[in-house]
């Protein structure tokens, strides 16, 4: 799998803001297919970083339901996997800056 496919986005969530600043961990969004070897290889090859630990889980798919004019509404948000990167020790990944 190339590394361009394997990344999706980062996610940027309370609890990953307060990781990356206390234990060098980012969160990404990755493909489903994607394995720890491949998370490691894109994070590096991307943001020029050491990954020294990846830690990925699988977050299931939940249903949605929605009260509009015309009655209730119900769907299914998608399920998608997630890795937690560690970075070694004094290198970080901006994010932010665009």
């Amino acid at each position: 799998m190339k590394p361009a496919n394997v990344l999706i986005k980062p996610l940027l969530t309370e609890k990953a803001n307060s990781q990356m600043e206390s234990a060098r961990r980012y969160s990404f969004m990755v493909d489903r297919k994607a394995n720890k070897l491949e998370v490691k290889k894109a994070v590096e090859a991307f943001y020029n970083v050491k990954v020294t630990d990846v830690n990925t889980s699988v977050v299931p798919g939940k249903q949605k339901n929605r009260m509009t004019k015309t009655g209730l509404l119900s769907g299914m948000k998608s399920a998608y996997k997630k890795a937690t990167v560690t970075v070694a020790e004094g290198e970080s990944i901006d994010l932010f800056s665009m």
